[in-house]
């Protein structure tokens, strides 16, 4: 996604981020935090709000973070210093991916409160973190992604020796939990904040939409009737708050991956459908992802996203109607940028998804396996 394309979005807090252990007030009852990550994408954004449960009061946890001791070191700051000597009544995560997820066992554990989360993901996570493995590493993911055209032996080999990689960030889920779903209204200390499911990205990807949070600033005075008294301000509705979770990122497109555990499924259009129905939400909606900062312009960030993915497949089809390409041949067509291996199975994984919603699509058809590699080319 282009750079530039972020001069269309409005920074609410400009470049200003709040420093590790540390929260900062983004509006009333909804505090801001980061936690660093290993990879190229290096950080994540989590959410405190406040909140009461069975009449205590203290603060819901909206996302985790990853299992390693810099996470666990940073919430103890925040627990020490941030929530107002309050206990955390429950921990949310809006999907089951390790960063999101990561310390949810161990959040859960030392407040004694409850995991909130779809069931489909809860069900994804616990899988994901046990023996059976992941679709990251192992002799599965491997296979898959020479299917596909990685040839590199190194490469493969590193997929197939690296130990369940997802475990690695998640050691264990709990053993129970709530259930959200699409639709669902959470009552979260003195707002109702609306689930809105999302598919593509994660299996029932949960963000959360407060319509009733008024951040903006106070429109101007209306001015008065001819001859009449001054206007006592122009009415408006309250602009809402987002929190987006992975659905709506701002500098950053969401990856849209297929994974060898599902090896036909076809996650795209799931995605695009899901942001799409997000433009009923109000256009000047506060958006808290998690990743980048938060931002306002909601719809022309959705149609920036549309308008990449569009463009991703364009070219897909040019590539593929000069010759038959793999998936792996593909990502030099799809990424213009060098990728590291960490980097290359998610690039590999989104190559695959485009090239599957073009084959529903009737746009391309697979051809024969001359080498075990699955190659495309278009149909007319």
């Amino acid at each position: 996604m282009a750079n530039a394309q972020e001069g269309e979005l409005n920074y609410v807090f400009g470049d200003s981020l709040p420093d590790i252990g540390r929260t900062w007030p983004v509006v009333e009852g909804v505090r801001w935090l980061r936690m660093r990550l290993p990879f190229a994408l290096d950080h994540i954004n989590l959410w405190l709000l406040r909140d009461h449960e069975g009449g205590r009061e203290g603060w819901a946890i909206v996302d985790c973070g990853i299992d390693n001791e810099g996470t666990r070191a940073a919430w103890e700051q925040v627990f020490a210093t941030e929530l107002q000597g309050l206990p955390v009544l429950r921990v949310i995560c809006t999907h089951m991916h390790p960063d999101h997820i990561g310390l949810a066992q161990w959040l859960t554990e030392r407040w004694q409160c409850r995991l909130w989360i779809s069931a489909t993901d809860w069900n994804a996570a616990r899988v994901a973190s046990s023996a059976i493995g992941d679709a990251h590493s192992g002799h599965g993911a491997a296979d898959f992604y020479a299917l596909h055209g990685l040839n590199d032996p190194a490469a493969l080999a590193e997929v197939r020796e690296r130990s369940n990689l997802y475990a690695s960030m998640v050691r264990q889920v709990p053993d129970q939990f709530r259930r959200l779903m699409h639709g669902m209204r959470l009552r979260i200390g003195n707002h109702d904040w609306q689930c809105i499911a999302g598919y593509g990205h994660a299996p029932e990807h949960i963000a959360l939409h407060c319509p009733e949070i008024d951040w903006a600033p106070e429109a101007p005075a209306a001015p008065p009737p001819q001859g009449g008294a001054a206007g006592l301000g122009a009415a408006r509705r309250p602009a809402g708050v987002l929190i987006a979770g992975d659905m709506v990122l701002p500098r950053i497109s969401t990856n849209i991956s297929v994974y060898d555990t599902e090896p036909e499924a076809n996650p795209l259009p799931l995605y695009l459908e899901s942001i799409r129905a997000m433009r009923t939400l109000p256009a000047d909606t506060l958006v808290l992802p998690s990743h980048g900062k938060p931002f306002t312009g909601l719809h022309r960030r959705i149609d920036q996203l549309l308008r990449h993915h569009d463009e991703r497949c364009a070219e897909v089809l040019q590539a593929c109607a000069k010759a038959p390409r793999s998936a792996a041949e593909l990502l030099a067509v799809m990424f213009k940028r060098e990728l590291d291996m960490h980097q290359t199975t998610f690039a590999l994984g989104e190559a695959v998804a485009h090239v599957h919603a073009l084959l529903a699509d009737g746009q391309l058809k697979e051809v024969p396996r001359g080498d075990g590699v699955l190659r495309y080319a278009t149909t007319s």
